[in-house]
């Protein structure tokens, strides 16, 4: 009986992460939608009610699971306070380029971001934590690079955008693997740091008269209130289902969004898509080929 259900159990759990994981991409690949409809609003103002109302969903999600303790015990800690600020600073810089982006149809570069990102996670733990990078890596990294000298020759500036991105989302994992607690806890506590800057200044808005928020027009409050729940599930439900997922699985599934961004910029916003963006894609297409081959062919032989 024993050996018959733990793989019953492993497999069960699987698919349960899988689905979670799935939802969570599948939303963040809608999520330029979202981010079109409050495109009118005042950048600073979107990302700080995204913030706001992250918090009561945060917390409510964790108040159901139980797990307070180890939240508690964190705003007792200086460090994890100072790290969690740090955390917090970075992925406020990401979610305030990307709704900028988005608002100004530069979409397309977004995900080239995000497709960015997985090569320059490798990099960074070559360069800070001594990760050995094996032949295939090293390819996916150069043809990476690559695929940024002809965007940047052909533009005559860097891609900042997709940089930025790439970079920002890249030391935010870096930096909250440092939080000794669970992502759900960590990402209760960041945007607990956040609401205090945020609320203050929404409050400090409506004082002056220039805040969008419950002036009038019912959309944009309702806007704004659902913009905490487009940011909160979707991160929930992929730290939900990661904990059920091989490291592979994950690799692999991560691409589900910005290919999802993509398909929106080019063929319903119909954002320019030029031969230099398609030569630079396709390069970076190829580096995921092979990084993630070598993703898989390490865990074969793990």
């Amino acid at each position: 009986m024993t050996t018959q259900t733990v793989p019953m159990n492993v497999d069960s759990g699987a698919r349960r992460g899988f689905i979670l994981a799935l939802c969570a991409y599948l939303l963040w690949g809608l999520l330029p939608f979202y981010m079109k409809a409050v495109a009118h609003l005042p950048l600073a103002e979107v990302v700080a009610h995204r913030i706001i109302w992250s918090v009561p969903i945060a917390a409510a999600v964790l108040i159901w699971l139980g797990r307070t303790a180890d939240f508690k015990a964190a705003l007792r800690s200086p460090r994890m306070l100072a790290m969690a600020a740090l955390t917090a600073t970075l992925i406020t810089i990401n979610w305030s380029i990307y709704v900028w982006a988005i608002a100004v149809d530069r979409t397309v570069e977004t995900a080239l971001g995000y497709y960015i990102n997985p090569l320059v996670n490798v990099l960074v733990g070559a360069l800070l934590l001594g990760e050995r990078l094996n032949r295939l890596q090293i390819a996916a990294v150069a043809l990476a690079a690559i695929a940024v000298i002809v965007l940047t020759v052909e533009g005559g500036t860097l891609p900042w955008v997709s940089l930025a991105l790439a970079f920002s989302f890249a030391a935010y994992g870096f930096f909250r693997k440092t939080l000794p607690i669970g992502p759900s806890q960590g990402f209760l506590l960041e945007v607990l740091i956040l609401s205090i800057p945020a609320l203050a200044y929404v409050i400090w808005l409506a004082l002056k008269g220039e805040g969008n928020f419950a002036a009038g027009n019912t959309t944009d409050t309702l806007l704004f209130m659902g913009s905490g729940i487009v940011t909160a599930v979707p991160l929930l439900l992929f730290a939900f289902g990661a904990k059920l997922l091989r490291l592979s699985t994950i690799g692999i599934m991560q691409y589900i969004a910005p290919t999802i961004v993509f398909l929106i910029a080019v063929f319903i916003f119909g954002e320019p898509f030029d031969t230099t963006k398609a030569v630079a894609f396709g390069l970076i297409w190829a580096a995921l080929a092979i990084y993630t081959w070598s993703m898989l062919a390490a865990s074969r032989r793990g």
